[in-house]
């Protein structure tokens, strides 16, 4: 159950309108999906918030499209984020991440879980050779 409730009419605020249209032209689609929905609740956190994702997500940088959308799925599945996992797995999907990707991506995500844990646990130091100022 959301902790907030999403506006009946979200795009009378002229404020949410710019942004959804923004949204649109960003990501070339009608779809506004929930997470603005329910952020049009607070116009600031709903701009601030649109703000940072299309500054990193829709902003062409070093990093492939496709790429950012699974390091996406993936902080998301250690935050525990069913609805961004959800999300940026069918945004991955959108940009041409196959099922064999996918099955990957989980692989990573699992084998990476397990050995953070085991190492949060045992507390190794970290290698000389790991460090940036070596």
């Amino acid at each position: 159950m959301a902790t907030v409730t999403a506006p009946q009419d979200p795009e009378a605020d002229p404020r949410v309108k710019a942004v959804f249209d923004d949204i649109r032209a960003t990501r070339g689609t009608d779809f506004i999906n929930n997470i603005w929905r329910y952020l049009a609740f607070d116009p600031g956190l709903l701009e601030a918030t649109w703000a940072d994702v299309k500054a990193v997500m829709a902003t062409p940088s070093a990093l492939d499209p496709k790429v950012k959308e699974l390091i996406y799925a993936a902080v998301s599945v250690a935050n525990a984020c069913d609805y961004c996992t959800h999300s940026h797995l069918a945004a991955a999907r959108a940009k041409g991440a196959s099922e064999a990707e996918i099955a990957d991506f989980f692989r990573v995500v699992a084998s990476a879980g397990k050995t953070n844990h085991l190492l949060n646990a045992l507390r190794v130091p970290v290698d000389e050779a790991f460090r940036k100022e070596v």
